[in-house]
């Protein structure tokens, strides 16, 4: 058998990457595929909101149809000011989706670099990191947010800064371990023996390898912001009104959701989702990008 013959009998091997098994791991997870489809949907609707909805969702534009059941006309009704609640609801997923990205942007950004300083250096650094960790783990999100924002008297930025607060504290965690777990590879401590600075491995090294963490990180970190502001609205220390936010519409309709059940019902199903949705894709995101998993 000549040489040829062989080298035409053997397949080529196909390399394939980590993150061609990481998406394989993804797209075989339904329950994050269907939250990824519900979100894109979410966040387009948010961000089209003028081009399929009726009116301003401040303009009182049907006053004299106030509190009318969801019909072909008004799909979720009209609210007690005679606002159309569809439109209410759509913009409120602004409201939402827009804390949520902030909060969870600004949690990755102060978690990254005290997960990275804790997982690397270890000793004191490590041990003063936790206790910071400790302290925030243990004194309830809910009655500090509700401290706070009476203190500052709510409002938008409030509510982002009150999440990061609480929300850098799981992104910290990831990347802590992510980076405690490389830290002792063999790349790192070629790095070393080659003189390079901890900040420049920290920097080019081990957050670099730690994306998939905080990428879980901040997807996790946003439903958990979305459901504070919900929670600090309803209770009138959010967003301020007319502003259309769903625990700011869930207050309103709790007086009224004995007789007028869709004041309640909608934006309640609407951040249900939404939270779920988020946590779905985020779970899956988790198990796919786990290092732990090989791929088959």
């Amino acid at each position: 058998m000549t040489d040829t013959a062989v080298t035409g009998a053997i397949a080529p091997v196909t390399q394939r990457s980590p993150f061609y098994f990481a998406m394989r791991r993804f797209a075989a997870n339904r329950a994050a595929i269907g939250g990824g489809i519900v979100l894109a949907i979410l966040v387009l609707a948010a961000i089209l909101a003028p081009l399929f909805t009726k009116t301003d969702p401040t303009q009182q534009a049907f006053l004299t149809q106030a509190l009318a059941f969801p019909s072909s006309e008004f799909w979720f009704g009209v609210d007690d000011l005679g606002r159309d609640f569809f439109t209410r609801i759509v913009y409120g997923a602004r409201v939402s989706l827009t804390i949520g990205f902030a909060a969870a942007t600004c949690s990755v950004l102060i978690g990254i670099p005290l997960g990275a300083l804790a997982g690397y250096f270890g000793g004191k650094t490590d041990w003063i990191i936790m206790r910071i960790i400790e302290l925030f783990s243990v004194v309830p999100s809910l009655l500090a947010a509700m401290l706070l924002g009476a203190l500052t008297g709510g409002g938008f930025l409030t509510i982002i800064t009150i999440a990061a607060l609480f929300g850098w504290v799981q992104v910290c965690l990831l990347v802590r371990a992510q980076v405690k777990a490389l830290r002792e590879k063999e790349f790192i401590r070629a790095a070393q023996a080659l003189g390079a600075s901890p900040w420049y491995i920290i920097r080019r090294h081990l957050i670099l390898n730690s994306i998939s963490p905080i990428i879980v990180g901040f997807v996790l970190s946003m439903p958990n912001a979305m459901m504070l502001e919900a929670s600090l609205s309803f209770l009138g220390i959010g967003v301020p009104p007319p502003t259309p936010s769903w625990g700011q519409m869930i207050n309103v309709g709790m007086n009224f959701v004995f007789f007028y059940w869709h004041m309640a019902v909608f934006p309640t199903a609407a951040l249900a989702i939404t939270v779920l949705a988020t946590t779905l894709f985020g779970d899956g995101l988790r198990d796919a990008l786990d290092p732990t998993l090989k791929g088959r």
